[in-house]
């Protein structure tokens, strides 16, 4: 068999196919194996995000105790919270309007009312020329207040996406220790910290910041990615059966004799 290999040329080609079809055919059962977590994340996303908000600190618990994802389970928790907002501490993260244009997402620290601890919510969207507080005062409540949203983790910086400048107020990831650091003196942060963020529902008094910013319609074409890697992998099988025939069976040249 081997010899008939050399014979045909078709040893370097046999082997290339052997290495080269597993693989795509396991990329493509891995990208199905991708699909099935991907489908049930969007629908716990969406049982999360739409079920009735919960108190902040029962949701923290349950985090805490009893759910066996740990904190990855509270993103897109819908959750409801009462404290106050330390207005002078805003933060502004860049995230243009395709129907409004440039705006930015009005990040804030906020202080729970029950045991004093600090995390970030996200009030939402505000054009701008509404990011200067003094363009908004309504909507700087004052005092304590209700905010109900969704929780979301801190982000990670993602290779294309541009550094915070934290000099500047401007910035472009959810960085909560970053945030923290820039909205407190040195060594002065606050002690009881829950290193979250609350994307906001609704909008503020005045109409602006204007919450509800949380994308829900995460990508997924891992159907896509898999057929894909199967079409790949019957491709190259096809092609390969092909030559092999040709290199076996070459054509006989015609006769041309009269």
């Amino acid at each position: 068999m081997l010899a008939r290999l050399r014979e045909t040329k078709l040893l370097l080609p046999t082997l290339m196919v052997a290495v080269a079809l597993p693989l795509l055919t396991w990329l493509g059962f891995w990208q199905l194996d991708r699909l099935a977590w991907k489908e049930s994340l969007l629908q716990a996303i969406a049982d999360r995000s739409t079920s009735a908000p919960v108190p902040i600190r029962q949701a923290l618990d349950q985090a805490a105790g009893h759910m066996p994802g740990g904190w990855g389970d509270l993103e897109y928790k819908h959750v409801s919270m009462r404290g106050r907002f330390l207005n002078d501490k805003e933060m502004y993260l860049y995230a243009p309007s395709l129907e409004i244009g440039p705006g930015f997402q009005v990040f804030t620290p906020f202080v729970l009312a029950e045991a004093g601890e600090t995390l970030i919510v996200n009030r939402g969207f505000v054009p701008e020329q509404f990011k200067d507080p003094a363009s908004r005062a309504q909507g700087q409540i004052a005092g304590e207040t209700d905010v109900a949203g969704l929780i979301r983790l801190p982000g990670q910086h993602a290779r294309f996406v541009p550094d915070n400048d934290p000099k500047a107020n401007l910035w472009f990831w959810r960085d909560f220790d970053g945030m923290i650091a820039a909205s407190y003196p040195a060594n002065a942060e606050p002690a009881k910290l829950i290193p979250l963020f609350v994307d906001a529902e609704g909008a503020a008094p005045g109409g602006w910041p204007r919450g509800g910013t949380t994308l829900l319609a995460l990508p997924n074409r891992h159907l896509e990615y898999a057929m894909t890697w199967f079409g790949l992998a019957v491709a190259l099988a096809a092609i390969y059966i092909l030559y092999a025939i040709q290199r076996i069976n070459p054509p006989r040249p015609s006769d041309d004799r009269a």
